[in-house]
C-alpha cells in the first residue's frame, strides 16, 4: 500500500515483511539549460505538495478522478527529480524494484507500460542503490531532465512515441524483495555492520529537457528477488498553476530561480558515483525523442524561458558511499529569481 504523508508517499508492505517500506518524493529544481551540453545534478529546493485527488472529486473532470492517485503543482517548463529512500528498521535497508513511468513511457527503456518487471532491458530502479531518479534514461550515464510542458502540443515523451496526448503525468509501481531473500541479506551481514547509502481536462506531463550526468544502476539482486505477487501501485496527476489553485484553493509553490541565478551566486551542484555498481546503456527510444528545446525550434516557439548556457559552476562530489547522499538547497543562501 502506499500512504500519502508529509508531501511523500510512503510505501508500505506488511503483508510481505515488517521491515518493507520505502519513501518517495517529488523535489523541486533547477531547470538545466536544454542546450547539448551535460550538466552535473541540480539541488533540491523542497519537495512538491501532493494532495489525495478523492478529496477534490467534485471539481476534477471524470478522467482525472477515474485515476485515482494524487495531485501535485508544475509550473510551465518547470523541472523536478524524483528521490528515493529505503527505509533503515531493521539490521539493513529493504531493497525495492519501482518502476517509473510518463505517460505510461517507461523512463529508463522508452517501452509502453507492462504490468511487470523486465531485465532485457532493464526497466526498473533497485533501492537502495539507486538513490534519486532525474529524468530519461538515453545514454550509459546520461538522462534527459524531466521538464513540465503542456498535454496536446507534441512536447512530452507520451506524445512523441504514441502520437496522441492521453494521460500525462507520472505512474509508478514498487515491488518489494521476497521476504526469503531480505531475512537471508540479513543473516550474511549479521556482526558485519552495514554501510548505508476550473481546471482543463488537459493536465501536464513530462518531456526530456537538458542533458545531466547520472548512472542507472543494474540490478545486482536478479529478477527472481522481487515480490511481484505485491506491487503498490500510485498515479502522480500533474496540474498547471491555474489547475492547482482552482481544484485546491492553494497557491503554488514559487518559481525557482535559475540555473544561471543560482549558479552565479556560487552555490554548489552535485556530482555522484558507485564505484561499485554497473550502469545501464540507456535506451535508444529514448535517445532518439527531442527535447523540449528542439521541438520548439521545429515548432517556431520558444518554450523555455532563460535556457541560456551556463559557464563554470562548482560541483561537490558525493562519490563517497559512506553515508545517505544529501542533494539539498545550501541553509541560509538566498538566490533572487
Amino acid at each position: 500500500m502506499i500512504i500519502l504523508e508529509n508531501d511523500c508517499l510512503d510505501i508500505r508492505c506488511p503483508e510481505v515483511h515488517d521491515h518493507a517500506r520505502s519513501t518517495i518524493e517529488f523535489q523541486r529544481t533547477l531547470r538545466i539549460p536544454d542546450d547539448g551540453e551535460d550538466y552535473f545534478l541540480p539541488p533540491g529546493l523542497g519537495c512538491f505538495p501532493l494532495r489525495h485527488l478523492d478529496d477534490y472529486a467534485e471539481r476534477l473532470p471524470g478522467e482525472w478522478l477515474g485515476r485515482g492517485g494524487v495531485i501535485m503543482p508544475m509550473f510551465q517548463a518547470e523541472a523536478l527529480w524524483i528521490n528515493f529512500d529505503s527505509g533503515f528498521s531493521g539490521s539493513l535497508p529493504y531493497p525495492f524494484a519501482v518502476k517509473i513511468a510518463t505517460g505510461k513511457i517507461c523512463a529508463l527503456t522508452g517501452d509502453n507500460w507492462v504490468d511487470h518487471l523486465n531485465t532485457d532491458p532493464q526497466d526498473y530502479l533497485v533501492l537502495p542503490e539507486q538513490p534519486w531518479l532525474d529524468g530519461y534514461c538515453v545514454e550509459k550515464g546520461i538522462v534527459r531532465q524531466f521538464v513540465a510542458m503542456p498535454l496536446g502540443e507534441g512536447y512530452t515523451a507520451e506524445e512523441q512515441l504514441q502520437g496522441a496526448a492521453r494521460l500525462g503525468g507520472l505512474q509508478i509501481v514498487a515491488y518489494p524483495m521476497k521476504r526469503e531473500r531480505y531475512e537471508e541479506m540479513c543473516r550474511n551481514v549479521a556482526g558485519q555492520g552495514f554501510i548505508l547509502e476550473s481546471p482543463s481536462e488537459m493536465g501536464m506531463g513530462l518531456a526530456p529537457g537538458g542533458r545531466m550526468q547520472q548512472e542507472i544502476y543494474e540490478d545486482p539482486y536478479g529478477l527472481d528477488a522481487w515480490d511481484q505477487r505485491h506491487p503498490s501501485r500510485c498515479f502522480v496527476t500533474i496540474a498547471n498553476s491555474v489547475q492547482w489553485m482552482a481544484i485546491t484553493g492553494e497557491r503554488p509553490p514559487v518559481e525557482p530561480p535559475t540555473a544561471r541565478d543560482y549558479t552565479e551566486a556560487g552555490l554548489p551542484w552535485f556530482d555522484y558515483y558507485n564505484a561499485d555498481a554497473e550502469a545501464v546503456s540507456g535506451s535508444n527510444v529514448l535517445k532518439s525523442l527531442k527535447s523540449v528545446e528542439q521541438t520548439g525550434k521545429a515548432k517556431g516557439e520558444a518554450p523555455l524561458p532563460e535556457n541560456e548556457s551556463i559557464g563554470a559552476c562548482r560541483v561537490v562530489s558525493l562519490r563517497d558511499v559512506r553515508g545517505r547522499k544529501v542533494r539539498e538547497y545550501p541553509t541560509g543562501e538566498v538566490v533572487d529569481s
